[in-house]
């Protein structure tokens, strides 16, 4: 029998966007289990706090049974490793991502060369979406139903009205 292939999704999902969630789909159908790392972020102002976005990220994929979804602070490569992982999954939207996201898994190579990153290329549905533009059209009061689940919508619109 082998081991469970665990594979680790970390980001700061302020908030989790349909796009995040079409990653992590994929991912669960691809590994044993996913963990959905957020990420403690005390180095970026987000607009949720840790608890709501650990909220919203429970909501938005809680039909989906071999996810986990846990938070962390530090090396992502050390929550990896505590967890077993040996999978990184990272989603790609532009050549500017796989730039960025290819220097950050070659870094994360050589501090932990027994951890692989899998890049999986989003859906052309959800290439514009980012949490910072999902985030500035609703705060500018526009309609972000398109890019959020209905459970993270909820949590917009009270941002929007705080």
């Amino acid at each position: 029998m082998s081991a469970q292939v665990i594979a680790l999704y970390p980001g700061t999902f302020d908030p989790i966007t349909l796009g995040h969630e079409d990653i992590v789909r994929r991912a669960a159908r691809m590994f044993d289990q996913v963990v959905v790392a957020v990420a403690s972020a005390h180095h970026k102002k987000t607009m949720f706090t840790l608890e709501e976005r650990l909220t919203m990220t429970r909501e938005a994929l809680h039909d989906c049974s071999n996810v986990q979804i846990k938070t962390f602070d530090g090396l992502v490569i050390d929550f990896a490793a505590s967890l077993g992982a040996t999978t990184m999954v990272r989603g790609i939207r532009s050549m500017t991502d796989f730039d960025y996201e290819f220097q950050l898994s070659g870094m994360n190579r050589r501090l932990a060369p027994k951890i692989d990153t899998v890049f999986l290329n989003t859906l052309d549905v959800y290439q514009c979406i980012s949490s910072t533009l999902v985030r500035e059209v609703n705060n500018l009061g526009g309609d972000v139903t398109q890019f959020v689940s209905p459970s993270v919508l909820r949590f917009m619109l009270t941002k929007k009205t705080a």
